[in-house]
């Protein structure tokens, strides 16, 4: 037994932190009913800490009410709630007594371009934007709606039944939002300016759903709204879950379709606008799907990103790009050279200059017939070293390097210098009616500026129009491709287009690119 003395110690000792500490990680496993019969035998100062705080936590365990949740599910970068949290808050604003309530609605924002803002600065300005997105964003938001963010760029809000809410109030509240983040955030003398795209969900439009299912319709409506340009807002529809469906079929069937070769190039002509001879051709993966028929670009690529392929994609490229050469050369039609588009995936292959230079050498052709097309938004922000390598890599083997859709992605000329850029291919938001649009015309003419003077060869995409060729030529641009002068083709149908055309003559190889093709 113990003496009395050992109980009136026992009574008037207080619990220490470390015990305390001890003590929050059981309440946070669940087991404040254990802690309150503990309590109830111990008596003292532990009585009084472990009834006040358990006898709480038992009653709502009791009743499903978990207290602790706002407290154990925060995010640690912003302080905001996380998924969980969110996620609970709909799950009580939807769990109404007199039944659903016509006005909740969920909304998920993401900050466009984010993976290029972080290949772009460094982890303590992103962490700082996006700190401040989130207090921003808090801001805006009405006193009982609740913000969290969901995982990297992407922030949730559940919007609160107590105000009307319907489509143009849902509207007008997206809008509110994306305006309180437009000031740049500003860090170390670095500024940064951000838009958020936005997809949302209204409750009455299910149904009834849960929390996590309205959750997922308004993330259903945020992958539409970044189909379209920085800055949208969509709203769910039952047709969205349905173009889901099918992009995940397609998901699973991506990989069947290249091994049966449903993946294919087809070659797009470039012509040089000053006599309009054939100085190329652009191949560009096409997938004849055998229910579909041919799918869009636009609607497979992500699905072959999804689905881990790019990779696999590119190398199909550059077999059937490379194969074409060969056997245009073997029917005596002379086509300088094919371009192909590599992805940051592929740029980011430390095999990738040995792989081509291997492919060329097994089609035997010159190196200066393969013109590698890297985006300009992959050269304007921070490379990663094996993509700097395989660039510079690509130019000492011989290869043309040519920066896609310029005038979109602010590479800066020391990049364009750095690299060995010999092309580049305005983009065709800049060439659509530029025989119309002063506007147009003024920024191409200083693209073509710049680009003589850098002594860069230069090519128009997109151009549909003979205006637009007149113009572009008067301008004093060098190359154009786009469907007025010819749609992508599979390649006997191009190679029956070719035999009408003129052809310019490649020029001969030299010395120092064919000591660069067998070093490698």
């Amino acid at each position: 037994m113990r003496s009395s003395a050992g109980l009136t110690s026992h009574r008037t000792s207080l619990p220490s932190r470390r015990q305390l500490g001890r003590l929050g990680r059981l309440l946070m496993l669940g087991l404040a009913p254990a802690l309150l019969l503990g309590a109830l035998a111990l008596g003292g100062a532990w009585a009084v800490v472990l009834v006040v705080i358990a006898l709480p936590l038992t009653v709502s365990s009791a009743l499903g009410r978990p207290i602790l949740s706002r407290n154990l599910t925060r995010d640690a970068l912003t302080g905001l709630g996380d998924r969980a949290a969110i996620t609970g808050r709909l799950d009580r604003m939807l769990a109404h007594p007199g039944g659903m309530p016509p006005s909740v609605a969920a909304m998920v924002l993401e900050i466009d371009g984010f993976k290029q803002l972080e290949q772009r600065h460094d982890r303590a300005l992103i962490e700082h934007l996006l700190r401040v997105v989130g207090e921003r964003l808090q801001i805006g938001l009405r006193h009982d709606d609740m913000l969290a963010r969901l995982d990297g760029a992407c922030f949730g809000l559940a919007l609160s039944s107590s105000h009307r809410l319907d489509l143009e109030a849902a509207l007008q509240l997206g809008q509110r939002l994306q305006e309180s983040v437009a000031d740049p955030v500003e860090r170390g003398g670095t500024k940064v300016r951000v838009s958020l795209s936005l997809g949302f969900a209204l409750a009455a439009r299910l149904n009834r759903p849960g929390g996590a299912e309205l959750l997922h319709a308004a993330t259903l409506a945020l992958i539409e709204a970044q189909r379209g340009d920085p800055g949208s807002i969509r709203c769910y529809s039952e047709a969205m879950r349905h173009r889901v469906r099918i992009r995940n079929a397609l998901v699973d069937e991506a990989a069947a379709a290249l091994d049966r070769g449903d993946v294919a190039a087809h070659f797009q002509p470039q012509v040089s606008l000053s006599d309009g001879r054939l100085t190329g051709v652009e191949a560009l993966a096409r997938w004849n799907h055998p229910r579909r028929g041919l799918i869009s670009p636009a609607e497979f690529l992500p699905v072959m990103e999804q689905a881990g392929l790019m990779g696999r994609l590119g190398e199909v490229m550059v077999q059937d790009g490379l194969n074409a050469l060969r056997l245009w050369d073997a029917a005596g039609i002379e086509v300088p050279q094919v371009a192909i588009n590599f992805s940051q995936v592929e740029l980011a292959d430390p095999r990738l200059v040995d792989r081509l230079a291997w492919e060329l050498d097994r089609f035997d052709l010159r190196p200066e017939r393969l013109a590698v097309e890297v985006l300009e938004t992959v050269v304007a922000h921070r490379l990663e070293d094996v993509v700097v390598r395989n660039l510079s890599g690509l130019s000492g083997l011989g290869c043309q390097l040519d920066l896609d859709d310029f005038g979109t992605g602010h590479a800066a000329i020391t990049s364009i210098r750095r690299f060995s850029i010999q092309r580049i291919k305005i983009d065709r938001s800049f060439v659509s009616r530029i025989d119309a649009d002063a506007d147009q015309q003024k920024m191409v003419s200083a693209i073509l500026t710049m680009a003589e003077r850098l002594g860069l060869e230069t090519l128009a995409e997109g151009v549909e129009t003979q205006a637009e060729r007149d113009m572009l030529r008067s301008l004093g641009c060098g190359h154009a491709q786009g469907f007025g002068i010819g749609r992508p083709m599979p390649r006997p149908e191009a190679e029956a287009w070719m035999r009408a055309r003129p052809v310019a003559r490649p020029a001969p190889a030299t010395s120092a690119t064919s000591t660069a093709r067998h070093a490698v």
